[in-house]
């Protein structure tokens, strides 16, 4: 069981560090950097800090191969979703599209999902408004600060996922 961990980095910190066993590469954090997970709200841009459990990993079939991984892992779909409407039941869960509340596009064009890694943050349980679709997914070009996500390059997304295990744990800060 081993700890994977994100550290900011001094200078600026919507950008930082992720470090795990024989692993450390550069990531991106949100816009509002990191921040206390119980200060955490829908929409703040910030990553909450904490130490979460990895759920699940989606990919994109048409884009990249089957990760090789020990966690659990399945193939995003057109029509998956993500509920961000704290006045849904859905709340922080995978939906189906067309689905009638707030929600972000699981399948989107801009390859930040193509590979994604759903970690246990407000999930167990959900309480609405302290944030949603938390995720480690691909990074931008020049690691462009991420809406509350911490993103790798595909490169290192892909080392990180063969390395990681299902008892491992994701801390934020």
């Amino acid at each position: 069981m081993a700890v994977w961990t994100v550290t900011t980095d001094e200078d600026d910190g919507r950008k930082g560090q992720l470090e795990g066993p024989l692993f450390d590469a550069p990531c991106a954090l949100g816009r509002g950097g990191m921040i206390a997970a119980d200060s955490k709200r829908e929409g703040d841009g910030a990553s909450p800090m904490g130490l979460y459990p990895f759920r699940q990993v989606f990919y994109r079939p048409d884009k990249v191969e089957p990760p090789l991984t020990a966690l659990r892992c399945e193939m995003l779909r057109p029509e998956y979703g993500w509920c961000d409407a704290p006045d849904s039941p859905h709340y922080n869960r995978l939906v189906r599209l067309p689905f009638g509340p707030s929600h972000e596009k699981m399948w989107r064009d801009d390859d930040v999902y193509d590979v994604l890694v759903v970690i246990g943050h407000n999930d167990d349980p959900v309480v609405p408004g302290l944030g949603s679709a938390i995720f480690i997914h691909i990074a931008r070009a020049g690691f462009t600060p991420t809406e509350g996500c911490v993103a790798l390059t595909l490169p290192a997304i892909t080392r990180f996922l063969r390395l990681a295990g299902p008892d491992d744990t994701f801390k934020i800060g």
